[in-house]
């Protein structure tokens, strides 16, 4: 029921305007705090809130009723069919900004700052990767943090920010310099707010695929902060432990995510290959165009598998591991890109044309395989994990 109510959501909302979402340069939140409005995702998010508050519940465990888990998942499988970028744009919002701030946060930087992102009356920036530290997030980091008396001055600047160039609030994760050497530094976060001196957030940064979601960069100059502001109120609260944590997150929402993009790409192939007509039959009868179907088809159930398990194992109170999480987001991932590009091959000449919709799939799954941990770093982390 939930799921064919988003169906009829996304008919009415998303498909009509689908082509000013990817190319018009139409911020998506209007569109997602309808969505939260329309379901009671807010209210759900409020309720969460509380009890995290009261100490019910860590937000970074998410909720543990298979049927509340579910629901979370559905608009992400489903968003994901047409428009994987809104399912950035929201999930870097609330799954990672708002669960930083609750999961490492004072209680009043949660009431101050974390309630608004997760309900998306405000937009999150999860700030960490930088124009020279891609997978080596944390050793290639120049950002830092200079004690000034009883405030901190920010200096340095982001690359590749979801949100970034909307966002209202900021974790900005960066390294404490004391005057050591940069690998010696520690790992510290804070929170900033769209409009502070000397924080410059850029136009929307042009790119191969979800153009639904926006992507900036952050320019920090000089930015003063007070304590207030330190995520944790202690330098030692969120560093590199709360990065890790964040990913994990991260790369399980992918393969929802990569099961949107396979359903839609299944789905469309074989209507077109019932309809689609070459040598006088529908080229659905051509045993090779069969096999792209059935391996389509494999791939839609081992991804599926791997959501349902991740969703039980939620309900059961034991989150993914790091390791878990790499590797269904590395199959995830890799199934994603192939289903999308068999897709793009099935219809032919069809397929590349953005009218049949699976080139705009194609270019969105490929960023599967880059964000969250390229694919190599996926591997890296399951190998070290069974050589531990």
């Amino acid at each position: 029921m939930v799921r064919d109510a988003i169906r009829t959501f996304i008919d009415k909302e998303i498909k009509p305007n689908l082509e000013e979402l990817e190319h018009g340069d139409t911020p998506p939140y209007a569109v997602l705090r309808k969505l939260y409005r329309t379901f009671g995702m807010d209210a759900m998010a409020r309720d969460r809130f509380e009890k995290a508050l009261s100490g019910g519940e860590r937000l970074t465990d998410g909720p543990r009723d298979e049927n509340a888990v579910a629901f979370t998942l559905i608009p992400i499988i489903e968003l994901s069919r047409y428009c994987p970028g809104m399912v950035t744009a929201m999930g870097v919002s609330v799954g990672l900004t708002g669960s930083a701030i609750m999961s490492r946060g004072t209680d009043e930087q949660k009431r101050r700052w974390a309630l608004d992102v997760l309900t998306l009356d405000k937009i999150g920036a999860w700030a960490i990767t930088e124009p020279g530290s891609g997978s080596d997030a944390f050793g290639g980091m120049r950002s830092t943090a200079r004690r000034d008396g009883d405030e901190y001055v920010l200096n340095g600047s982001k690359t590749f920010i979801t949100n970034g160039p909307y966002a209202d609030t900021i974790v900005f994760i960066c390294k404490l310099d004391e005057g050591n050497d940069a690998a010696d530094r520690k790992v510290v976060s804070f929170i900033l707010d769209r409009g502070m001196p000397g924080l410059e957030q850029s136009k929307p940064l042009r790119k191969m695929g979800l153009h639904s979601s926006p992507t900036g960069e952050l320019f920090l100059d000089d930015v003063r902060v007070g304590k207030d502001r330190l995520l944790g109120g202690s330098e030692d609260a969120y560093g590199r432990s709360g990065g890790k944590e964040t990913f994990s997150m991260e790369r399980t929402g992918v393969a929802a995510m990569a099961l949107g993009i396979v359903e839609q790409c299944l789905e469309r192939s074989v209507d077109y290959a019932k309809n689609r007509v070459q040598f006088g039959k529908p080229i659905g009868e051509f045993q090779l165009i069969q096999l792209k179907l059935a391996k389509m088809e494999v791939a839609r159930l081992n991804i599926q598998n791997l959501v349902f398990r991740q969703v039980e194992a939620a309900a059961a109170g034991r989150p993914l591991s790091l390791a878990e999480a790499s590797a269904m987001k590395l199959y995830s991932a890799q199934t994603a890109m192939d289903v999308a590009l068999e897709a793009v091959q099935l219809f032919g000449g069809n397929g590349y044309m953005a009218e049949f919709q699976v080139e705009q799939l194609a270019r969105d799954a490929k960023v599967l395989q880059i964000y969250a941990g390229t694919d190599e770093i996926q591997i890296s982390q399951i190998a070290r994990s069974l050589l531990a």
